[in-house]
């Protein structure tokens, strides 16, 4: 999985750049290597927020986009609130998937096993 992470009008230290690539080992071992994730981090300017430490992250994947945004006073724990998330859209998206792959086989199964039946069922002249 290929990351890019990007501060607006926030500079990225190593110390987030490593604890981001850190938490997202889980999420990067279910995705295929050519997933392309994009993490984006802001402060928010209005003081009136108390979440003023924005994290969004957007993962590409074949076929599908997966998106998360958390806020929070810190921006190491805005990182962990979208990694979290980010990981149960994908456990829900391969589970999906998972799911569909075993039904089209079942369905094919019992296609295959009533065509048989029928030609065995035909009396022979």
């Amino acid at each position: 999985m290929q990351i890019a992470i990007k501060g607006r009008n926030l500079p990225v230290t190593d110390e987030i750049r490593k604890h981001a690539e850190r938490r997202l080992g889980k999420v990067d071992r279910q995705v295929s290597e050519l997933a392309r994730l994009e993490i984006e981090i802001y402060r928010e300017r209005n003081p009136r927020v108390a979440d003023c430490h924005v994290a969004e992250a957007t993962l590409y994947l074949k076929g599908v986009t997966l998106r998360a945004r958390d806020a929070s006073p810190e921006i190491l724990h805005s990182l962990n609130l979208v990694t979290d998330e980010l990981a149960r859209q994908v456990k829900r998206h391969r589970d999906k998937r998972r799911h569909r792959r075993e039904a089209h086989a079942a369905a094919s199964d019992r296609r295959s096993s009533g065509s048989q039946a029928q030609v065995a069922s035909q009396p022979t002249i």
